[in-house]
């Protein structure tokens, strides 16, 4: 269980530093989290100060948990200090209707616990004074004198439909401001009240097993966390729960056979994955996917392209020339990004990547981990991005560059469809296949082929999108994902035009964009902008049957030809050079064009704007 030792060293590593405003909080052992609606104000004295509604974007709240009460999902069960209105409200059911008017039983549980923790020799003044007050059994007409919580005219009961920060108000979860004599305190981000409760805490533990990650004789526990992927996230990693399945009836007598964690183990190690999740971790549909190095320095992210959207956020107009055109200029910076990343690294770093999945409601799946050495984690990155890069239009800057690209690109681009101004998937085709692109590009497995096909057949229909960019979005994804595919299996592939290159496939992808351009020419400029080409009419019949439909696109291109005037001449002299290049039985095949088409075509357009004019540099 090699991940647990790295997320146990990421904890250790972490646990005991200053955190930043807006960074990610590591919680202690025996916390938890809980979304807060309403926040009361006592003195060290027991007496009411005031309350207030808590905003939703400030609601995350970090509160002590038992091993029983962080796993709770019915009966009672008390938290040990903040908790909803119907564990610590002594007079709850004086206001409450229905079935929760009766919450003695809940109240009786939290008090008797909250009293041992106060009675007991890790006591703390912030216990005393929540204890002093509540027994007074009043919190809710303070907080409804304080005008937080509203109640009906007539009954006098909680009104009904009446929500906090969404969240029905007899549902409110409180928590605790302590005013002392020299300051105002913030329960939940009290060092000392938390370190009291993981004393206490600890003397409640039982007796001492085996823990069959760390090998020492500790207290153990079978309720492991959760909020693992979220905060309302009630599945989990470890669980033993399932004594009547087959979890591990056949292979043991009992659970305790099956598997012993240590209980500081298990927590420090779920709230590490959770701490790395919230500062790192990326969420799509169900799945999680966290990749980290493991002394936390900054490392490259795997699921993006080399130039994400802040390189280009950061783009003075003066640094324009600074975007690459030209591959060689590309590597250059590629190398200089993967060497100044190399030289941070202290010696022996290593780069775990983790993919967490939902196999049932109750229970994750860790659908992927890796463990590199960095220098290999890198070498991997470096050579997916520079075997992916493709000459690509960004669209905020204007200009042609060299990049490669994100997973999320590739996969909406070759399973999803135009929707709107964008083209998007399903959620769930995304989750299945980026784990399967995280592995080309951290592991450098070979690109799946049903990945480089899809986007064949997707650049292959221009007619299934109203908008030009998308389609040429997808051609450009396709040309870099060929591109790779070719690399994996045979070698590199330039990435400009090859006039020595004579494979049908992508001679014919020079005939289709030279009829292209061709056509577009001789439309006026109020034309170009809403008609189709022929060769992109017949695009996709093209891609089946190019012999045939060659002969009609060669037909229906004669009269705009005509229309050039001399500007014919050139497209002429280009198609029969690449007729040329085919002898005729090749010419006259007729069966299905390979990916490769889409790069000649991609390839010869850019020729025809750009290329031709500076050959000789090319």
């Amino acid at each position: 269980m090699s991940w647990t030792d790295e997320l146990y060293k990421i904890y250790e590593f972490n646990c005991d530093r200053e955190f930043g405003e807006n960074e990610p909080v590591m919680l202690p052992v025996a916390h938890s989290t809980a979304n807060a609606q309403i926040e009361i104000m006592i003195d060290l004295e027991g007496n009411f100060k005031g309350a207030k509604a808590v905003e939703k974007s400030d609601a995350v709240t970090v509160i002590p948990a038992t091993e029983d009460s962080a796993t709770r999902s019915s009966g009672i069960c008390a938290m040990p200090f903040a908790d909803k209105l119907i564990y610590i409200a002594g007079d709850y059911s004086t206001y409450a209707d229905g079935k929760k008017a009766d919450n003695s039983g809940h109240f009786i549980n939290y008090m008797n616990q909250l009293r041992k923790w106060m009675a007991g020799e890790y006591s703390h003044p912030f216990v005393r004074a929540l204890y002093m007050y509540l027994d007074k059994k009043c919190l809710i007409s303070d907080l409804v004198r304080a005008d937080v919580i509203k109640t009906d005219e007539v009954s006098g009961k909680f009104k009904e439909k009446q929500k906090i920060s969404g969240i029905a108000q007899e549902d409110s979860f409180v928590r605790i401001i302590i005013f002392t004599n020299d300051s105002v305190v913030e329960t939940w981000k009290d060092r000392s009240l938390q370190d009291s409760f993981i004393s206490f805490n600890s003397s409640l533990m039982g007796e001492k097993q085996l823990c069959y990650a760390s090998g020492e004789y500790v207290p153990s526990t079978y309720k492991h966390p959760s909020k693992i992927r979220n905060s309302g996230d009630k599945a989990k990693i470890m669980s033993t729960n399932d004594e009547s399945g087959f979890t591990y009836r056949g292979r043991f007598a009992d659970k305790e056979q099956a598997v012993s964690v240590g209980y500081e183990y298990s927590q420090k190690i779920h709230n590490a994955l959770r701490w790395l999740r919230e500062k790192q971790g990326k969420n799509i549909d169900s799945l999680t996917v966290i990749v980290w190095a493991s002394a936390m320095q900054d490392i490259p992210d795997s699921s993006e392209s080399f130039f994400d959207d802040s390189f280009f956020d950061d783009l003075s107009d003066e640094k324009q020339e600074d975007i690459p055109s030209t591959m060689p200029m590309y590597m250059d910076m590629l190398n200089k990004r993967i060497f100044g990343v190399r030289e941070k690294l202290e010696p022996n770093t290593k780069v775990m990547i983790m993919g967490l999945d939902a196999a049932t409601t109750g229970r994750i799946n860790i659908s992927m981990y890796s463990e590199l050495e960095s220098s290999r984690y890198l070498a991997n990155i470096e050579k997916w991005h520079s075997e992916t890069a493709w000459l690509r239009f960004y669209g905020k800057s204007k200009k042609k560059m060299i990049n490669s690209f994100s997973v999320y690109d590739i996969i909406r681009y070759a399973f999803g469809t135009e929707q709107g101004a964008f083209v998007d998937c399903d959620k769930k085709l995304m989750r299945d296949n980026i784990l399967r692109l995280l592995n080309c590009i951290t592991n450098g497995a070979k690109l799946p082929s049903d990945i480089v096909y899809a986007l064949y057949q997707k650049a292959s229909n221009p007619l299934a999108y109203d908008n030009n960019y998308n389609h040429r979005s997808v051609l450009e994804t396709a040309c870099g994902m060929i591109r790779k595919n070719i690399i994996d299996r045979k070698g590199d592939v330039s990435m400009a035009y090859d006039p020595s290159i004579t494979d049908r496939s992508y001679l014919y992808g020079c005939l289709l964009a030279i009829a292209d351009k061709a056509e577009s020419e001789a439309y006026d400029e109020q034309e170009r902008n809403v008609r189709v080409t022929n060769a992109r009419r017949y695009w996709n019949a093209f891609s089946q049957r190019p012999y045939m439909t060659w002969g009609v696109i060669e037909e229906r291109l004669r009269p705009y030809m005509d229309k050039l005037g001399k500007s014919q001449v050139k497209y002429s002299k280009w198609i029969n050079e690449i007729v040329s290049k085919m002898d005729e039985k090749i010419f006259m095949n007729n069966s299905r064009l390979e990916p490769l088409y889409l790069l000649g075509y991609h390839h010869f357009t850019e020729y025809m704007y750009n290329g031709n004019v500076n050959k000789e540099e090319k």
